[in-house]
């Protein structure tokens, strides 16, 4: 892969829209994770993972088996998996996001993994519910593709930078609140 295929060019301005779009719909899925994740220090269990696809989830505990749902860039696809083989598929593409809403509810259900969920976004100023949410629709498959190549690349930087420190470090992972990718250090000090 060449340089400018791993570091591809992102103006905002072309994806403004699909970053919002996508913001919302990455909480929706961050929000299943942080409903059935037991909890960890520093908000670590509701962070998104990068993939060779996308993001993900990562293993949710449902009971005697796990769920796992991954937005998948390479097929624009969201994947809700079961570790007793049932899955549903949503596609990537151009809708509301009360319908991307209805539609991982509904998913989630399907394969007997209901879950409630606080519908007010976070970190949002002047947020309306996902499930009614009608003007964020938008998803440009190869800025959404795009974004997830950037990803990729700063998740590879950042694990190397990780490496180098012998004290308390975070995984690398992806905020859905924010919407950023972080890896952290800890000195080790006392915090307030």
């Amino acid at each position: 892969m060449s340089t400018a295929e791993a570091w591809p060019a992102l103006p905002l301005a072309l994806w403004r829209d699909t970053r919002d779009t996508l913001h919302l719909w990455t909480q929706i899925v961050g929000k299943v994770r942080l409903a059935r994740t037991p909890w960890q220090n520093h908000s670590w269990h509701v962070a998104l993972y990068v993939t060779a696809r996308g993001l993900s989830t990562g293993p949710i505990p449902d009971g005697a088996r796990s769920i796992q749902i991954d937005f998948d860039f390479l097929a624009h696809a969201l994947l809700l998996t079961a570790s007793d083989g049932q899955m549903r598929q949503i596609a990537l593409k151009p809708m509301t996001t009360a319908a991307f809403y209805a539609a991982v509810m509904d998913a989630l259900a399907a394969l007997g993994a209901t879950t409630t969920i606080n519908p007010m976004p976070n970190e949002i100023p002047d947020a309306v519910p996902f499930d009614k949410d009608s003007a964020h629709l938008a998803y440009q498959p190869e800025y959404a593709q795009r974004f997830w190549r950037v990803l990729a690349s700063s998740h590879r930087v950042f694990s190397r930078f990780r490496t180098g420190f012998l004290g308390k470090v975070s995984p690398v992972h992806f905020f859905w609140g924010s919407f950023d990718l972080a890896v952290t250090r800890f000195s080790g000090r006392t915090a307030p």
